[in-house]
């Protein structure tokens, strides 16, 4: 019984306060109107205020009170996670009112809905591009806002995440054998993230790549092939003479060198027979 009360009970307040809603919807008193979305804003029910506010848009072009009405309703799109459409509110609000003292926390609210709709590392990276873009943007329109300590902290998060894409990918292409291309990814890796903790890992890799690349490669290609691997190995030492890879990328110089005297060997052979016929 008690929970059967219970039951009626909740039924008796969620049909009072959707008639309650529903009379709010159908006023014709934009004012009235306008003091329920408030409430409801207040409320943090965003998707009720966001309704109300659809409808009182049109009806307060030309009242002072348009601004603030748009600047929330483009947040109800921003809490209700409909990050596209509160993108382009908050970009649109920025045009409308170019004056506004909110308009530096619109451009910057505009990078957060790019921000939030990045994904996770292995897919597409286009909106974890944008907001990089966009906050470098800011930061440079807004060099003295409070904001740029926080802008600055997510641009570095959203280009490790590309530099782990990108290592995912380099990995993925050495995981598959195809040598020559993950030689290439990792070095790549490298010039587009220079300041990376991980560039002697990178460089290790690449060296890594290219020596399976030369080892299996036919043997009219093999000594060009090993000769990449020691080049890089040389520029590897004096990049990062202090790193933890540094023995197993010399010795990929060592192996190197061991196989090209084996290919150079019977080639000089040969050519000496030659010589003395």
């Amino acid at each position: 019984m008690k929970i059967l009360s219970a039951v009626f009970l909740s039924l008796i307040i969620f049909s009072a306060c959707t008639t309650k809603f529903g009379r709010v919807v159908k006023s014709k008193d934009k004012e009235y109107k306008l003091k329920m979305a408030e409430q409801y804003y207040a409320k943090k029910d965003y998707t009720k205020a966001q309704q109300i506010y659809t409808d009182l848009l049109p009806l307060f072009k030309g009242d002072p009170r348009f601004e603030d009405i748009y600047y929330k309703y483009a947040y109800t799109s921003y809490y209700l996670k409909d990050y596209e459409n509160a993108e382009n509110l908050f970009k649109t609000y920025t045009e409308n009112f170019p004056n506004s003292e909110k308009v530096e926390e619109c451009e910057y609210m505009r990078c957060m809905c790019y921000y939030e709709q990045s994904p996770k590392v292995d897919l597409d990276q286009t909106n974890t591009t944008k907001t990089i873009a966009l906050l470098q943007a800011f930061i440079n329109t807004h060099p003295d806002s409070k904001r740029v300590a926080d802008a600055t902290a997510i641009m570095d998060a959203c280009r490790k995440k590309l530099e782990l894409k990108e290592f995912k990918n380099a990995q993925l292409y050495y995981n598959l054998g195809f040598f020559q291309s993950a030689g290439v990814a990792f070095a790549i890796l490298i010039d587009d993230f220079p300041d990376s903790e991980q560039g002697d890992e990178y460089a290790y890799n690449s060296i890594k790549s290219y020596f399976k690349y030369a080892e299996l490669s036919i043997q009219t290609k093999q000594e060009e092939r090993y000769d990449k691997v020691i080049a890089n190995v040389q520029d590897f030492q004096q990049r990062f003479p202090q790193s933890k890879f540094l023995d197993e990328v010399n010795s990929y110089k060592t192996q190197s060198e061991t196989n090209l005297k084996k290919i150079q060997t019977p080639n000089n052979e040969q050519t000496k027979a030659t010589s003395q016929r």
